[in-house]
């Protein structure tokens, strides 16, 4: 409560002040105006849309890609990632269809998702066990849905929207097309890809976006437990070359265990040092820095404290990442390397590995998992891993990127997918297992990607 309270405080201070000098003009603030921002990590590098109409923007987005493991797994099942499901074969990932309407101030934005995404994004919430209805079959096919009202107080625009969001925590978008790596780090990939719920944006001045939430929880939609998630995004960009954000959230998200309360907070620093699009040679530099902290305490966990054997062990998430990217050629061509590193006892944020290697909850105490599955969740179960990537991309226009990715993954515990898979013996789902046989679990992967992003 006392955290609510804070943040809700720094809210209002931030407030005031951001209101009180806004009223330099009566013309209604426009966000960021005037600032290029389609370099930025996790943004829509498009300066205009072709489908655009008086009541409607039309949105169309494909990322397909073949990608190789050197691991070889004989089930062609990708583990820890939500970026990619198989293993040497050309798979659609997203194929999202839909747009933005508005009429009177009304608004409403609606995006459908096919592909293997609507299927492994869902995955990793467990939200729909609670009660009856299937709401991950139900609200997978959509990426995005909401409606709400844009107003105008003073010459401060304010919009008020409820539904299904992005996420922002972990910098990356969504969208593969937006972001600058393909499989991303474990900051972004282990941290959530939608909300569900309602949340307000504030724009004091051209320069500052505030936004409260209020959602069912932790990329979940549902709830683990009765009371709500509730955070906050505050982006800051005093010009076009720099952007800093904060992304904070305090909520219950652990199944049937209502005491344990979860904090985390993320925050990026991106910067563009050059840019000079009409260059042949290089025609922009920017970085991208990002850095997490989170924890969880009660019910039989402590945060970041070990000392305190009668409250559990500790369990927490810190994370950080970097990337810097190099556009050449008036910006048609571009080269990205970076990477990034997190630890997170307990693995309370870590993706399950897939099919037999996925941890069992155990069936008389929620706090734990069991079972014969090489991977558990426990509470004081270590989890540490780094990761590295390069890519070539070429973007010949606005709406196209063809992208060559190479990613070293590295776990402190057997997590990847070894050449024996984590279905079966044989790698088909309708082999029967038989007895003594276990998932083939390695602690590092090198994996090659071809992708191909298109956005209209």
């Amino acid at each position: 409560m006392k955290k609510q309270i804070v943040l809700t405080t720094a809210i209002s201070l931030l407030l005031h002040y951001s209101f009180a000098q806004s009223t330099d003009t009566l013309k209604e603030v426009i966000p960021f105006d005037g600032q290029d921002q389609t370099w930025q990590n996790g943004s829509d590098r498009r300066t205009e849309s072709v489908l655009q109409t008086k009541y409607f923007t039309g949105s169309f987005m494909f990322d397909g890609n073949y990608n190789y493991s050197f691991n070889n797994p004989i089930d062609n099942t990708v583990v820890g990632s939500t970026a990619m499901a198989r293993h040497n074969e050309m798979e659609i990932m997203f194929l999202g269809i839909g747009g933005d309407f508005n009429y009177k101030n009304a608004r409403g934005r609606v995006m459908m998702q096919l592909g293997n995404r609507s299927i492994i994004i869902p995955r990793n919430d467990y939200s729909p066990y609670r009660g009856q209805y299937q709401l991950n079959n139900a609200l997978r096919f959509m990426s995005e849905a909401y409606a709400g009202y844009h107003f105008t107080i003073g010459n401060v625009p304010v919009n008020v929207d409820a539904g299904l969001f992005m996420s922002y925590i972990g910098l990356n978008s969504y969208y593969q097309v937006e972001n600058w790596e393909y499989q991303a780090s474990f900051t972004s990939d282990n941290t959530p890809w939608f909300f569900n719920g309602m949340r307000i944006q504030i724009f004091p001045n051209s320069k500052l976006k505030i936004e409260p939430w209020i959602i069912n929880g932790w990329q979940s939609y549902g709830k683990f437990n009765s009371m709500p998630g509730f955070g906050a995004n505050i982006t800051w960009c005093p010009n076009e070359n720099v952007k800093l954000l904060t992304n904070d959230y305090y909520g219950t998200d652990a199944a049937m265990i209502p005491d344990r309360k979860r904090f985390h907070s993320d925050n990026s620093f991106l910067v563009r040092y050059y840019s000079n699009k009409e260059a042949k040679g290089i025609s922009q530099a920017a970085f991208s820095l990002t850095g997490d902290l989170g924890f969880e305490t009660g019910g039989g966990v402590n945060g970041f404290y070990n000392s305190d054997t009668a409250k559990g062990p500790a369990q927490y998430f810190l994370s950080g990442m970097i990337y810097n990217r190099i556009w050449f050629c008036k910006n048609k061509f571009a080269l990205t390397i970076g990477g990034g590193l997190m630890t997170n006892p307990g693995r309370y944020l870590v993706l399950y590995p897939t099919g037999d290697a996925s941890p069992l909850p155990s069936a008389t105490d929620p706090t734990k998992t069991e079972g014969t599955h090489p991977f558990s969740a426990n509470p004081g179960d270590q989890f540490r891993g780094w990761d590295c990537s390069t890519n070539f991309d070429w973007m010949p226009n606005q709406s196209l990127t063809v992208r060559l990715e190479f990613v070293h993954r590295y776990a402190s515990v057997p997590y990847f997918a070894g050449h024996g898979g984590v279905t079966s013996p044989t790698g088909y789902t309708t082999t029967p297992i038989p007895a003594g046989w276990a998932p083939d679990l390695v602690q590092s992967e090198n994996r090659l990607i071809f992708a191909i992003l298109f956005r209209l």
